[in-house]
């Protein structure tokens, strides 16, 4: 499995081969473009050293925050989201063992129970856990019963709605075409 939502090789590479990667891309997807969120678990591991989630739970929050506001900045609201990485790592450790995968994997859940878990995090409301289920399911492998339903509409097969239906260039034009649609028809009826 390689995920392919960058465009850049290594941050991919961090992505398919590291759960907290791709979870914490996740939480740092939000009012920024999809291709800098995920690319930001890389430049925290390029600046810190740290890829577990022990280790960024742990690490000195000023030191975090500086990494965080290094050219290019890991998010457009480095304070905030340096702190949320941090506290989302340490529920992690708090309550599952610092492994990612557990959220996923750990009792082997079915969708309705990952989707449950998912929205226990810090960061992560309906919208972005339901997102994050799609993407374990069409990309990651999860295949929990009802994970489609539980992710809804983002489980939609041959959809192109959110970061879990880009597997090339042309599917990521699809959610950029989706996603402005979305906000024009919002703007319409605001």
């Amino acid at each position: 499995m390689a995920l392919h939502i960058t465009g850049d090789t290594a941050a991919d590479a961090l992505l398919s081969d590291n759960p907290l990667a791709l979870l914490v891309g996740m939480l740092l997807d939000q009012q920024v473009a999809m291709e800098t969120a995920f690319a930001g678990p890389l430049k925290i591991e390029q600046r810190t050293g740290a890829t577990e989630a022990a280790a960024i739970a742990a690490y000195d929050p000023e030191e975090f925050l500086a990494a965080f506001k290094q050219t290019p900045s890991v998010h457009r609201f480095p304070g905030s989201m340096a702190a949320r990485v941090q506290t989302l790592c340490q529920k992690l450790v708090d309550d599952w063992g610092g492994d990612a995968a557990n959220l996923w994997t750990q009792g082997d859940p079915d969708g309705a129970e990952v989707l449950r878990r998912l929205k226990t995090l810090p960061g992560f409301g309906e919208q972005k856990a339901k997102i994050f289920l799609a993407l374990l399911g069409k990309q990651y492998g999860f295949t929990g019963a009802g994970w489609r339903e539980a992710s809804a509409p983002y489980g939609e097969d041959g959809s192109f709605r959110s970061v879990a239906d880009i597997v090339s260039p042309e599917s990521l034009t699809k959610v950029r075409e989706h996603k402005r649609a979305m906000k024009a028809a919002a703007k319409a009826t605001a």
